[in-house]
């Protein structure tokens, strides 16, 4: 496939956006940048920047490649993104509310029933629930990608708890500490002001009960957890209380944390623990992450969760298909920002199709993440594709296809010189009763190994600082 190169463009000249840094880079000597590379893994391991991989007999934490090299985006490029983001934001925002409520797009007949009524990630606890502003996904996170110079798709949609912003913003501090000379030549719009931001946002969503500045904390599963450093980070960041299940109890209808002056309630739950343990009296039982009865104090309006509790009927992978019409339904709007082709593998004409083309298209779990439990037909083996067609017989409704994209490269920084790698894109964006941000940039995800399309971490993917240039 022809790979659109975001540096070099279909030409092979360099593009717009990259000509300042283009220029630094001709006046670069190897060995610096190769001892800066060095030094950036180095500060990574200094901070502590560390991701658990699951699944694994070590179980050790690791870091994640950074490249030094930047990804560039014109401000011409990101006003088209931006606006695509948030009218995308707001559209899901728009169905949470809908589908926990009066569910107009099921009697439209925009969305089949079925899609709703045995999805695992509805929740029926939230009928009929409103969540303080009216505001269910608080953060955002929305994965783009790129196949020519104006051609971008959402790959997909994070609305239950969105992770990576941690390695955005150390990957902006790293550079600027290692290049600051790049920062004066280039007009780089700053991500900093996130926790700021984040906590501004968290503090205007509070519910009715807060009296007085709102108590805002993150509630973490724990050390364990995969994503531990970014709650700890952003939690410091804000200047906000990290705590867990066990710090919360409910004290007279509010949720309140244990310090060292006794029980304080709190007004805003940032919590990064996922629906199913959030509550062990309203989901599951065995839970020790959650906190007994949260849900009854969120429902008496005592608490604000941020995302609400639900979230996640709008980022599965079958709901993903129907998103051109859920923009279109919600915002009178065409949408912006398309989407990837996709096939649901429950319907029978689009089973047949997927498992005929099986070696060319890439196959999702609806429900998965993190690139695990999927297949990229061109990549795999008669014997995985053979288990594939096995499991996509078995559970048709499991499952979602796509068809491989050339998705474009960025060069990375190798021992033996600058080489395109493929790249997406997650923009980060916050909402509140005040309105959307959308922070410039966010995390750009690299496929370290040559000719991979999977840029997930925890499969060996790296990340890269994302500069968004004032034009």
């Amino acid at each position: 496939m022809d790979m659109f190169d975001e540096m070099q463009g279909q030409n092979g000249q360099i593009r717009g956006p990259y000509a300042k840094f283009d220029a630094w880079l001709s006046e670069e000597d190897a060995a610096r940048l190769r001892a800066k590379s060095r030094e950036a893994e180095d500060l990574f391991r200094l901070t502590g920047i560390t991701f658990n991989v699951y699944g694994r007999s070590e179980a050790e934490e690791r870091l994640i490649p950074f490249d030094i090299i930047p990804r560039i985006i014109s401000g011409r490029e990101w006003q088209r993104l931006e606006r695509g983001i948030e009218q995308r934001v707001r559209a899901i925002n728009a169905f949470l509310h809908d589908i926990y409520h009066r569910q107009e797009i099921l009697r439209a007949g925009r969305l089949p029933q079925e899609m709703i009524s045995n999805n695992v990630a509805f929740l029926p606890q939230m009928i009929g629930m409103m969540p303080p502003g009216g505001v269910y996904t608080h953060i955002t996170g929305i994965d783009l990608v790129r196949t020519g110079p104006d051609e971008f798709f959402v790959l997909e949609d994070n609305a239950r708890t969105p992770s990576g912003v941690s390695y955005m913003l150390e990957n902006r501090e790293t550079m600027l500490r290692m290049f600051p000379e790049l920062f004066s030549r280039n007009q780089v719009r700053p991500v900093s002001d996130y926790p700021r931001n984040l906590r501004r946002s968290l503090a205007a969503s509070a519910p009715a009960a807060c009296e007085g500045t709102p108590t805002v904390a993150v509630l973490t599963p724990g050390i364990f957890n995969s994503a531990y450093y970014e709650h700890a980070f952003l939690a410091d960041k804000m200047g906000v209380e990290l705590v867990e299940g066990h710090d919360l109890r409910i004290v007279d209808g509010r949720v309140a944390m244990r310090t060292t002056r006794g029980y304080q309630p709190i007004d805003v739950l940032y919590r990064r623990v996922d629906d199913d343990f959030l509550d062990p009296l309203n989901f599951n039982p065995e839970s020790a992450l959650g906190v007994p009865g949260i849900m009854d104090v969120y429902r008496a309006g005592g608490i604000t969760i941020a995302n609400a509790p639900g979230t996640g009927i709008s980022d599965d992978k079958a709901i993903y298909s129907y998103m051109p019409e859920i923009v279109e339904f919600y915002t009178g709007e065409r949408p912006i920002l398309q989407n990837v082709p996709t096939w649901r593998c429950n319907e029978k004409e689009s089973l047949d199709y997927v498992l005929a083309h099986l070696s060319e298209l890439v196959v999702k779990e609806v429900h998965g993440s993190g690139g695990y439990g999927m297949l990229i037909g061109p990549a795999a083996s008669k014997k995985e594709l053979k288990e594939f067609e096995r499991k996509l017989r078995a559970r048709p409704g499991n499952y979602i296809a796509q068809p491989t994209l050339s998705l474009s490269t960025v060069p990375v920084f190798t021992k033996s010189g600058l080489a395109p790698r493929h790249v997406d894109l997650r923009p980060f964006v916050l909402m509140s009763p005040e309105g959307i941000n959308v922070t410039p940039g966010g995390l750009t995800r690299v496929a370290m190994k040559k000719g991979s399309l999977v840029v997930n971490s925890s499969q060996g993917g790296g990340t890269k600082d994302t500069w968004v240039l004032e034009d």
